[in-house]
């Protein structure tokens, strides 16, 4: 059985710094493409940032390019989301997906994710 687990949500003031963390068990962590994206009542789900399978191409949704950076640990099976600068619009709740890809090419779409974490929650204070 596939789990991806979140962590690292929590209230914090704008300007502030959070690293939000992801841990897949149930697959082998190495073969997929690691992705978070971020939702808010009433909206759309939006795509945050990925990063492939070796770490060595990342992508950003331009919300957060500048401000957030997406690493990769395939020694623990854990994928990061260091969180910098944050603003009050960055308040959502966070989840981790994953898509098998070995490949280079990093999808946005939630349509492509094979699986998904119960998302961990980002409330930034003005």
């Amino acid at each position: 059985q596939v789990q991806l687990q979140e962590s690292g949500g929590e209230l914090v003031q704008a300007g502030g710094s959070l690293r939000l963390s992801c841990a897949m068990s149930g697959r082998t962590f190495r073969l997929y493409a690691m992705n978070w994206f971020r939702q808010t009542p009433g909206k759309e789900r939006e795509f945050v940032a990925a990063i492939s399978w070796d770490g060595g191409r990342t992508a950003y949704s331009n919300s957060v390019k500048g401000r957030f950076i997406i690493s990769r640990d395939n020694a623990k099976d854990t994928v990061h989301l260091q969180m910098n600068s944050l603003k009050p619009e960055d308040t959502a709740r966070y989840y981790c997906a994953a898509n098998y890809n070995t490949g280079t090419t990093l999808s946005s779409l939630g349509s492509n994710m094979e699986y998904w974490g119960q998302g961990t929650q980002v409330t930034v204070s003005s």
